[in-house]
């Protein structure tokens, strides 16, 4: 009752209805002493349990209709994943499962063998390294201390950073430098097959695209960015025999990450709705194609709920829309 009443307050049902939208993208199997902020299984459970008992949770393509039809019940929300990684189907949807929550997965397509995405070839090379520095500066990418455990997050933390917004041939090349500077190790095999995204959506997971190869789509030519956006959902409809109506924004940061002229593409590419990472809870007033997500990192029930009542009462960001 303590967050029920002030939840209910924030977020109303039908016509001035909220939807909080939360993001994740792993749950481990146990925890990452270089990645304590990615919640194992026993931690997510945990969440997933506050969740059941504070809201309305609605799968993401019913929550957005409702929305705009005034109809959604107070205290909405939904539960979203990015990039498609293989831990989505063995270890978190069955912790869905369990409680009955809805979720949905948003897929990253030329993954879909099972491979390892350019971001995790850089923290598993770093956190395998032997050695206590690392020196790219052949690469541009300069000198890192790894010789303790903070200090390889500090690293992974930068060169994520530096890597992350470059152009796909520069950042292709910059990560095969850090793994080859670390020791040349393969990287390891993170995300699902077709198989488990079928899987998934057996189990009433929905899907969702999220490009081809994961660009930072303003780094990408306008052909590019709508092949991508255009490809990946061709692609899980052939997976799954079905229409895929939602999508993702890679990094998902409005004007850094995405443009107006992205969300026209997406729009005209026959997609229902598309999420962002922008904070905030989407309302009647929200633009269908960036709706805001959020994920609080506290570990109690009660910060947890006090953090999502104060997201809904943020500022929502987003592009301006194209003139039509």
């Amino acid at each position: 009752m303590l967050l029920r009443l002030p939840l209910t307050l924030a977020s109303p049902g039908g016509r001035r209805g909220r939807l909080s939208i939360l993001i994740f993208h792993r749950v481990l199997a146990k925890p990452d002493p270089l990645f304590p902020e990615t919640p194992d299984a026993q931690a997510f459970s945990a969440q997933m349990r506050w969740v059941a008992s504070l809201f309305n949770v609605l799968p993401l393509s019913e929550a957005i209709d409702r929305l705009y039809q005034g109809t959604l019940p107070p205290r909405a929300l939904s539960i979203t994943f990015d990039d498609g990684y293989a831990d989505n189907e063995s270890l978190a949807a069955p912790i869905l499962q369990r409680l009955g929550l809805p979720a949905t997965v948003f897929v990253t397509t030329d993954f879909l063998d099972g491979g390892c995405m350019w971001n995790d070839r850089v923290i598993e090379a770093v956190r395998a390294c032997q050695s206590d520095s690392i020196d790219l500066n052949e690469a541009d990418l300069g000198r890192f201390d790894v010789a303790s455990s903070s200090a390889r997050r500090r690293a992974i933390d930068d060169l994520l950073g530096r890597i992350k917004h470059m152009e796909p041939a520069q950042r292709r090349a910059a990560t095969d430098a850090v793994v080859a500077v670390c020791g040349g190790r393969p990287s390891p095999y993170l995300m699902m097959g077709p198989e488990q995204v079928r899987r998934l959506r057996h189990h009433n997971i929905e899907i969702g695209a999220h490009t081809t190869t994961h660009p930072i789509l303003t780094k990408v030519s306008s052909a590019a960015a709508r092949d991508e956006i255009v490809r990946s959902k061709a692609r899980l409809e052939a997976v799954l025999d079905e229409r895929i109506g939602l999508f993702a924004y890679p990094n998902g940061v409005p004007e850094q990450d995405y443009s107006a002229e992205h969300v026209e593409i997406v729009r005209a590419a026959g997609y229902s709705a598309a999420v962002t990472t922008s904070w905030g809870a989407a309302s009647s007033r929200s633009d269908r194609f960036q709706l805001p997500r959020f994920t609080p990192w506290d570990q109690t029930r009660l910060a947890y709920g006090a953090r999502l009542i104060g997201n809904l009462r943020r500022a929502e960001r987003r592009v301006t829309a194209l003139a039509s």
